[in-house]
């Protein structure tokens, strides 16, 4: 090492319940809630819009339901797996919402088909929530990642 070079000194992870991580967990909180409000309001439309299989609005209902638990568990523990939690629940809204904007995916066994090319103001406030969820769910994993040991 030259006298000019430096090495940044290693930042210890961040704990949960520091600013940082509070910050991340109400963003990541507040996406999820709305991400469920979305889907529990939409779900009687998409009783009608896709009533095949297990039916579109029982697909919302659920999607709400699992979306406001895991908002509620991330909230109350802050813990590393209840972020991943969120950014599986997030994930599994967030990536068929824009699959069926963009492709006509045909119904898959009790699953119907949900193709809506069009750009409602709930699936574009539901798309901002679970993308930011899921983005700042992957932030709170990394700040709550395990400390490493200090080696003797």
């Amino acid at each position: 090492m030259t006298a000019g070079s430096r090495t940044a000194p290693r930042q210890a992870p961040t704990r949960v319940g520091s600013r940082a991580e509070l910050v991340t967990r109400a963003v990541v909180v507040l996406g999820l809630a709305v991400d469920a409000f979305v889907h529990l309001r939409m779900a009687p439309v998409m009783d009608v819009a896709a009533p095949d299989g297990i039916g579109g609005g029982n697909l919302f209902r659920i999607q709400g339901v699992v979306a406001g638990v895991a908002s509620l568990v991330l909230l109350l523990t802050g813990r590393r797996w209840a972020y991943l939690l969120a950014l599986l629940v997030a994930l599994s809204a967030l990536v068929p919402v824009i699959l069926y904007h963009f492709v006509n995916v045909p119904a898959i066994g009790p699953v119907p088909s949900m193709y809506d090319p069009l750009w409602s103001p709930e699936k574009v406030v539901s798309i901002v929530g679970e993308a930011l969820a899921a983005g700042f769910a992957v932030r709170g994993m990394a700040l709550t990642r395990p400390r490493p040991h200090p080696s003797t």
